[in-house]
């Protein structure tokens, strides 16, 4: 069986795709991922997110669940999702992703002592 993590990227990639749509930033977490998307102006953000959040969770269903099982009911998403434009700080939203999971442990590490 393949790794998830790595399998992941390259789903949320295509997916896009399939919606003219370019991931431009990723970071996968253990219980989250923030994805800096490209999306032309004749798409609807919900329409993208939700076009991948549901292609996604239905592909590694099929690749990663029980095939002999229907998962009607599983959720692979939380039901939402946060949205901001990107204009004047564009670095600031990249360095925020790329920094994501050492601040998580960061903060994981402090939680372990109270």
């Amino acid at each position: 069986m393949r790794t998830l993590r790595p399998h992941l990227g390259e789903v949320f990639r295509t997916l896009a795709q399939q919606k003219e749509s370019r991931i431009e930033e990723g970071h996968l977490l253990a219980d989250h991922v923030h994805m800096m998307i490209a999306i032309p102006p004749k798409y609807a953000v919900s329409q993208v997110i939700g076009y991948i959040k549901g292609k996604s969770a239905i592909h590694l269903a099929r690749v990663y669940g029980e095939r002999r099982r229907t998962f009607v009911g599983q959720h692979f998403w939380a039901r939402g999702y946060f949205v901001s434009t990107v204009g004047r700080d564009e670095a600031v939203i990249r360095a925020y992703i790329k920094q994501q999971e050492q601040e998580d442990q960061r903060l994981e590490q402090l939680n372990l002592w109270r």
